[in-house]
């Protein structure tokens, strides 16, 4: 897997061939084969592991924060930063954004990023409603739409010809649209 990760990273999924996967592991075809169903079947794993990686990285980074006493709010926030951090890594980028949508196909991509991710806004979400930093509303909606517009954010990363440009610009826009989210003042109140 970390040699197709590292070819699949440089040359993308069309620009691989098996044979090149294998001598680069040192494994046989037949390895290759018994282990994964084909080169799709390796990609799938790769990408899947990447979003597994990227999750857990991710979710120490928001443990840390909670634990630190970090408001819930700004937790969520801190998260949904470090994520679009990193779409900036060519290798998340190229993998998970730009290849793995076509080889895939959508829903199977969507539901990779589904299982890694949601919860992960699920959570924070939840704890920031539960806070009070974040007004009370139907959970799994809200979820769903946060993902949707971080997967959004995380593409326009992934296809801009500037990356720190775009980071910076969609950073700022993806700031906004959490700190909409707070309890109105008046309700505070």
């Amino acid at each position: 897997m970390d040699a197709a990760r590292e070819l699949f990273a440089q040359r993308g999924y069309a620009g691989v061939g098996t044979e090149e996967i294998v001598r680069r592991a040192e494994v046989t075809r037949g390895a290759l084969y018994h282990h994964f169903d084909g080169k799709k079947g390796l990609f799938r794993a790769v990408h899947e592991a990447l979003e597994e990686s990227l999750a857990e990285e991710i979710g120490a980074k928001i443990a840390a924060e909670a634990e630190a006493g970090t408001d819930a709010r700004a937790v969520l926030q801190l998260g949904a930063q470090a994520f679009l951090d990193a779409c900036e890594r060519p290798e998340l980028a190229r993998i998970a954004l730009s290849e793995a949508p076509a080889v895939l196909g959508w829903s199977e991509w969507r539901e990779i990023d589904e299982r890694y991710a949601l919860g992960l806004v699920r959570m924070s979400l939840e704890t920031a409603m539960e806070a009070g930093e974040i007004e009370q509303q139907p959970l799994d909606p809200l979820a769903h739409v946060l993902l949707g517009a971080l997967t959004e954010a995380a593409l326009l990363i992934a296809r801009a010809d500037d990356t720190e440009a775009a980071r910076r610009t969609v950073g700022n826009t993806v700031e906004r649209l959490i700190s909409s989210l707070r309890v109105p003042q008046a309700a505070t109140k």
